[in-house]
């Protein structure tokens, strides 16, 4: 999975490419090409 910087140019790469909101985090799935994953966001802290 990729950590990139536009989720847009990422959606593009294939028809099938979804992008999901999951906690807090954008997402790029593709079922039928799973390398074309990628991620959006930055990790919240715990304290």
């Amino acid at each position: 999975m990729q950590v990139v910087s536009s989720l847009k140019t990422a959606k593009k790469r294939h028809k099938d490419c979804q992008v999901v909101k999951r906690r807090g985090r954008l997402y790029v799935i593709c079922k039928s090409n799973p390398r074309f994953k990628a991620r959006q966001g930055n990790v919240k802290k715990k304290r």
